[in-house]
């Protein structure tokens, strides 16, 4: 029987995720408790079916928005309630049966045995990934690290990740930004400008066409823009946080010299 944790729960942000949603959350409640799902104004049918799941399962709790926000803005509703309830972190992964189930306990401890750290997925790509989607996180990736003066960020996009709630809070509540496609990176980047460090786990994704029940919301063109947009207004931040981030980053390499 697995034990409910009081202090971590799973979050699943949902928008129309096609039929892979409901095996998604059935292998995180076989390996966690509790489950959230937080359906972002979805127009099918997976608000009532989840909520049907939810009124058998007492680890399950489906959160409902009325209109589409954004996975940002559906994790921030999720962190905000979880809050309120006492829970300190999520682990966030996605609907569509992309991300690793089975890595979710290993992930939790990681993260319970250092709490003030971030837990971040490190993505195994398999030949069902787009060779056009990793070759354009190759360069997100690039310009996370460099804003943060490569402090440990191993992939700023992979959305299977452990974050402390209140750190994530801290941030979120500052700006109107990190609602939508930008959330992943930009989280990762003023977390790490705040002094959260990283753990890097590696974790398998895997890509489903639509005849396996895959779904994917991805836009290049208008997801793409974002990013870019993104990555300039934080370029912008790291100019003045430079003196800062480099002190840390000597304070890091004289702790890994005394550990040597």
């Amino acid at each position: 029987m697995i034990d409910r944790s009081t202090t971590h729960l799973v979050l699943i942000p949902s928008y129309n995720p096609g039929p892979k949603v409901y095996e998604t959350v059935l292998a995180a409640l076989e390996q966690w408790t509790p489950v959230w799902v937080v359906v972002d104004g979805s127009t099918d049918d997976s608000a009532e079916r989840l909520s049907a799941m939810a009124a058998n399962e007492p680890g399950l709790r489906v959160l409902v928005l009325a209109k589409n926000h954004g996975k940002g803005a559906a994790v921030l509703h999720g962190i905000r309630a979880a809050s309120a309830r006492g829970y300190t972190h999520v682990l966030t992964m996605d609907s569509d049966g992309q991300h690793p189930a089975d890595r979710i306990v290993e992930f939790m401890h990681a993260s319970q045995a250092q709490p003030a750290a971030m837990v971040l997925g490190q993505p195994i790509f398999d030949s069902s990934a787009p060779r056009l989607r990793v070759m354009g996180r190759k360069i997100s990736n690039w310009y996370a690290n460099l804003e943060t003066l490569w402090a440990g960020i191993g992939d700023s996009l992979f959305g299977f990740r452990v974050y402390p709630i209140a750190a994530l809070l801290l941030v979120m509540r500052r700006r109107f930004g990190m609602r939508r496609f930008d959330f992943d990176v930009e989280a990762v980047v003023r977390l790490s400008w705040l002094g959260v460090e990283s753990i890097n786990i590696p974790a398998r994704v895997r890509y489903f066409r639509p005849d396996q029940g895959g779904v994917s919301h991805f836009n290049y063109c208008r997801d793409n823009a974002q990013l870019v947009w993104m990555h300039a207004r934080l370029l912008c931040g790291f100019l003045p946080r430079l003196p800062l981030l480099a002190a840390r980053r000597a304070h890091r390499r004289q702790r890994a010299g005394r550990a040597t």
